[in-house]
């Protein structure tokens, strides 16, 4: 079985509304840790488990270094990642370093946003463009969004441009989603979910997914998931750490499902 190392990484200065979320590691850490939840998935299985690594977090000074230190990470006998954010511009750097290691990659994208801008404020790397990087650079197979709900001309032209598979939030059926035939990445942001879940997030997008779906959407999967990352979560604007015990649960559920062979 491949170990799974936990990364946390401590990164909003591409965050373009708030900052907030380079401080959401350390929160969902103390939710799942805290006597209020116990470390069993829904699945049945404990991630108190021989195979999971926590390489505690990195404070990053330059955006690239996520890159490294990811790509460092998985130079380790080759494991599965899963990335506490952080906004969401570290999926780029991630997946670059992904892609050296796993050339055939399909992406599940959960997201009110489809961050498929060319460039935002005149920043290619913006959290509102990190699909557009990694599309253009052919880092990706198939990318699936899936909760999208801010759709704009320019990111439609850019998600018919990169082929993407788009399941937007006002016609949304789970049950239409295609299946994955490559190893999976899923990158969670916690503004996919709508606010009355998770309050604690920079940009609020009402209409969006409840913590069901999600979690039915991550058990659903019946590829390998070798990598994932939970990002946006502010704790800056969490009500009673409300968000903060989503992620956890998140956490929980996806490093259940990353325990399967």
């Amino acid at each position: 079985m491949q170990n799974i190392i936990i990364q946390g990484i401590n990164w909003d200065s591409k965050s373009s509304f708030q900052k907030g979320p380079a401080k959401a590691p350390k929160q969902i850490r103390k939710a799942l840790y805290s006597d209020s939840m116990n470390l069993y998935s829904e699945l049945g299985t404990s991630i108190e488990h021989q195979t999971i690594i926590d390489a505690g977090d990195y404070a990053i000074t330059d955006y690239f270094d996520i890159e490294s230190i990811t790509k460092n990470n998985l130079s380790k006998n080759l494991p599965k990642i899963l990335t506490l954010g952080g906004d969401h511009s570290v999926t780029f750097p991630i997946i670059k370093a992904f892609h050296g290691f796993y050339p055939k990659l399909d992406i599940l994208h959960i997201d009110a946003h489809a961050d498929l801008y060319h460039a935002y404020d005149g920043d290619p790397y913006s959290h509102a463009c990190p699909f557009a990087r990694i599309m253009e650079n052919g880092y990706a197979v198939k990318l699936v969004q899936v909760g999208i709900r801010t759709l704009n001309p320019h990111q439609a032209e850019q998600a018919k441009k990169f082929n993407v598979e788009l399941h937007e939030m006002r016609n949304l059926d789970i049950n239409s989603i295609s299946k994955f035939e490559n190893p999976v990445y899923i990158s969670l942001d916690m503004d996919g979910f709508d606010p009355a879940f998770a309050p604690g997030v920079s940009h609020h997008e009402p209409g969006g997914l409840t913590s069901r779906q999600v979690i039915d959407l991550i058990h659903s999967i019946n590829t390998k998931i070798v990598g994932a990352d939970i990002v946006e979560y502010n704790p800056d604007r969490d009500f009673q750490d409300m968000t903060a015990y989503l992620a956890a649960k998140m956490m929980k559920e996806l490093l259940g499902k990353m325990l399967q062979p």
